[in-house]
């Protein structure tokens, strides 16, 4: 008789794994935002305790990643509740038990189809990037690179604080690659899993097959590149890897939370390498992009609001990256299912006052009116307010109303029908084709965009013109 099939991964846990992995999931989220727990750690699924190891099962495309990256805390979040002897490990959905837990290692591991590589996050990509003033050159010059590796610029060089998109736009170049590179041999790691893989080369006397592996790639992409720094074995190593793909025309993206001038403790000749090619910083993002993040976050949970008060409640308060601006918009939520209170600027308000205490300027500036963005447009195209709300439609009037309306909708939190109001009794399909219009418009007029940008500077993030 053939042997028994391997157990799977799909049987549900029993009672007492299920009730461990609820106390392991509430530690997790304690230990990093939200919006990281949401897009990393959310599809994990506990399959089996056997001895001192936890077998968890990921998704084949981030399993690696989870691994690298969220080791530690996974350790650490495990052992709090099963005890300090606890391991992890992280396997395939899919992946037979038996072999997750036939060489079980001091840690967190990775185990399952496609070797322990990290992989690409399929929800990474340029597409679901989102571009603004503070980004947009960075994400230019990462999406040349991907379209023509080793041709743009070699290498790039992504640099900002953290949680502003330098990881997204490492893995859209990867996922870009795969799909249109015509079989490009593409690598993700980051600096820390480089140093420990080349530990152990050493340790085993694999380096051979370390170096074969890192450079016998066509774009290598090196995420928080600034953990090389007082390693100087691995200096040595990574700095002879970046020659060798150098030389034959393979590239190099790398991404730190500094620039390279200032990482003082790395080698010379190595800094030297990193500003060769194009640096590029990504700022944390201005009032527009912190909507448009959170507008797109809202439509990929397919919430529906009564209107955009809350959103910009959020984007007022917190200025400093998108993984805040997505944490908080999680703890609305989740405090909305628990209420059944509406989703609007008073709960955003309630919510995030302990935590984000909104700062001084937006304090004295309260969201946008209609009435306030009516005055701007006027003043900036000469038109009367009668005539933005009247019937008529000669061109200097038609283009002040359209971008009257556009600003509208983006700066006050006012619905479609509300803003339709407001400007003489329209219907809302009325605004939506305005909206539309003055949008094209925007995108191919250079001198209306800047006109536009402007106001929009003084409508959320410049100084609050009637104070002075």
């Amino acid at each position: 008789m053939p042997p028994p099939p391997k157990e799977s991964i799909t049987p549900a846990p029993s009672p007492q794994l299920a009730r461990d992995w609820a106390l392991i999931q509430s530690q997790l989220r304690q230990a990093v935002p939200d919006s990281t727990f949401e897009i990393w750690l959310s599809a994990l699924r506990p399959r089996a305790v056997v001895g001192d190891t936890l077998v968890v099962a990921a998704p084949d495309e981030i399993r690696s990643w989870v691994a690298d990256r969220f080791a530690h805390v996974l350790q650490a979040c495990a052992a709090t509740v099963l005890g300090p002897q606890a391991i992890v490990d992280v396997v395939a959905t899919g992946a037979p038990v038996a072999d997750a837990i036939a060489c079980p290692d001091a840690g967190v591991t990775a185990r399952g189809p496609g070797g322990t590589e990290p992989e690409f996050h399929p929800k990474l990509t340029f597409d679901q990037f989102v571009i603004g003033d503070s980004n947009r050159f960075a994400h230019a010059a990462a999406l040349a690179v991907a379209e023509m590796p080793g041709q743009a610029y070699n290498p790039l060089f992504l640099y900002g604080p953290p949680g502003l998109g330098k990881t997204h736009l490492l893995h859209a170049v990867g996922n870009y690659v795969r799909t249109h590179g015509g079989g490009l041999r593409v690598r993700l790691t980051t600096a820390e899993r480089f140093t420990n893989e080349f530990i152990a080369a050493v340790q085993t006397q694999g380096t051979e097959n370390f170096k074969a592996r890192y450079r016998e790639t066509d774009v290598l992409l090196i995420d928080d590149v600034q953990f090389l720094e007082r390693k100087v074995k691995t200096e040595e190593e990574f700095f002879h890897t970046f020659n060798a793909l150098y030389e034959t025309g393979s590239q190099l993206v790398l991404t730190s939370d500094r620039l390279p001038a200032d990482m003082a403790a790395l080698e010379a000749r190595l800094l030297e390498r990193f500003q060769a090619g194009l640096v590029a910083e990504i700022k944390a993002p201005d009032f527009a992009t912190r909507l448009t993040i959170l507008r797109k976050r809202v439509q990929h949970d397919a919430v529906e609001l009564p209107d955009e008060g809350a959103l910009h409640a959020i984007a007022h308060r917190i200025i400093t990256n998108a993984r805040a601006l997505e944490g908080a918009w999680i703890r609305i939520v989740a405090y909305h299912s628990l209420t059944d209170r509406p989703i609007d600027a008073a709960l955003a308000d309630e919510v995030l006052a302990g935590l984000y205490p909104a700062p001084r300027a937006a304090a004295r500036r309260e969201t946008p009116t209609i009435e306030r963005v009516q005055e701007l447009t006027c003043a900036a195209f000469d038109v009367r307010r009668e005539e933005l709300l009247s019937t008529a439609r000669s061109g200097r009037v038609a283009w002040a109303r359209q971008v009257a309306m556009y600003l509208a909708r983006r700066h006050t939190g006012a619905s479609l029908p509300a803003i339709g109001e407001r400007f003489g009794g329209r219907n809302h399909t009325t605004v939506m084709y305005a909206c539309r219009k003055a949008g094209e418009r925007l995108a191919a007029d250079p001198t209306a965009r800047a006109l536009v940008q402007d106001l929009e500077r003084r409508l959320g993030e410049g100084r609050d013109d009637r104070a002075n």
